[in-house]
């Protein structure tokens, strides 16, 4: 299979590129489904803003008028990752059936798809029930705090940052910016506007200070190695974080 055009732009490749690369996304799933098909669209950073090379993954939505089969993944992963050895692994796929009721789409991602998305190819548009902030808090004290606690714990115990923890090391500073976003308003932002709400509203306290700073980190203003001495930072803001979900339960 020849490769796409687009390739190789290495760990700096634009948005641009990277929008390319959804849209050529969108077609193999097109050129798949045909009348299966219900649209295809961008979401995350690469819809809402704020993407960047070296940390976001390409976001796509996937709206189908029925099930998916695991031979359908697997046709469509293999052309992807054929096309681009650099853009193929970051694509990050959700996909529901036009019910809803199958699939891979947790609540902020369907949030994220009702309020965000850009359509790569749309035969039919497909608009799901918003989740309530009860759902959205319900989903975010469960499975995401855990897996962000267990990063936590094995991130502050690092004894040095190598190169394959720093995306991960990143995510994790800039995490409770998101989980707090979300908590408040049952909505989702990019990092730059969960970052500046925290700060507005002081959620963090004074640990809003190494949000930003991490958020510079993201924005190639920084080093994320700057902060790795402070990654035992990272207890306090999952403290926060933890109280939020207690005192709701307290209610």
């Amino acid at each position: 299979m020849s490769k796409v055009s687009l390739e190789e732009p290495s760990a700096h490749e634009s948005s641009d590129a990277a929008v390319a690369f959804g849209q050529h996304v969108g077609g193999l799933w097109r050129d798949l489904l045909g009348e299966r098909l219900g649209g295809v669209y961008l979401i995350g950073s690469l819809a809402h803003g704020g993407y960047r090379s070296a940390y976001s993954d390409i976001d796509i939505a996937l709206i189908t008028q029925t099930p998916l089969a695991a031979a359908d993944f697997d046709v469509v992963n293999r052309k992807i990752l054929l096309s681009s050895a650099v853009l193929g692994p970051k694509v990050s796929l959700f996909w529901a059936d036009a019910t809803f009721s199958a699939g891979r789409f947790p609540p902020l991602d369907r949030i994220d798809y009702l309020d965000h998305r850009i359509a790569l190819v749309e035969h039919r548009c497909v608009l799901p029930e918003r989740p309530t902030i009860d759902e959205v808090r319900a989903y975010l004290s469960a499975d995401p705090l855990q897996k962000w606690s267990e990063e936590v714990m094995r991130l502050s115990g690092l004894p040095a940052l190598l190169a394959h923890d720093r995306k991960s090391y990143l995510r994790a500073l800039l995490y409770p910016a998101r989980f707090l976003y979300s908590w408040e308003t049952g909505r989702v932002a990019s990092n730059d506007g969960a970052v500046a709400y925290v700060d507005w509203c002081n959620l963090a306290g004074s640990e809003v200070h190494l949000l930003t700073r991490a958020l510079r980190c993201r924005n190639g203003e920084d080093d994320i190695s700057l902060l790795f001495p402070e990654r035992w930072r990272l207890r306090e803001l999952f403290r926060i974080c933890t109280e939020c979900v207690r005192a709701a339960q307290d209610r």
